[in-house]
C-alpha cells in the first residue's frame, strides 16, 4: 500500500501543470510614466506567452516604481528604448500593480 501512495504521489506532481508567468522578448514600442500616481507601463513588439488571465493588455507593469529595483527598471527600458535594443521581461504571473497588467520581475537587456 505504501509503495502505491508513493507512486501515485510521483505521478500527480509530475503530470500537474504549474502556472507560468508571462515572458516576451522585442524592442520596446513605448514606455509611459503617468503623473497621476507614477505608475510605468511598456509596450514591445512581439507577442507575450504565459502571461496570466489578468493580463488583458499587452503592456507590463513596473511593480514598484519608487522602489531601486523600479529606478533601475525604467533605466534599463529607456537605454533599451534609446538604443533600438531588444530586451528579454520576464513577468510575476500576476497583475498587482494595475488589474490587466502582468508585473514585470526582472528585464534582460
Amino acid at each position: 500500500m505504501h509503495k502505491l501512495f508513493l507512486i501515485l504521489a510521483f505521478l500527480f506532481a509530475t503530470q500537474c501543470n504549474p502556472a507560468y508567468a508571462g515572458e516576451q522578448v522585442g524592442k520596446i514600442l513605448s514606455i509611459t510614466v503617468r503623473s497621476s500616481d507614477g505608475l510605468i507601463y511598456f509596450v514591445m513588439e512581439n507577442t507575450a506567452t504565459g502571461k496570466p488571465a489578468c493580463a488583458k493588455n499587452s503592456y507590463w507593469m513596473i511593480a514598484d516604481e519608487k522602489s531601486v529595483t523600479g529606478k533601475q527598471q525604467l533605466a534599463i527600458l529607456l537605454t533599451a528604448r534609446a538604443s533600438g535594443q531588444a530586451i528579454s521581461v520576464s513577468g510575476s504571473n500576476s497583475c498587482v500593480r494595475w488589474h490587466d497588467g502582468e508585473n514585470v520581475v526582472g528585464i534582460t537587456f
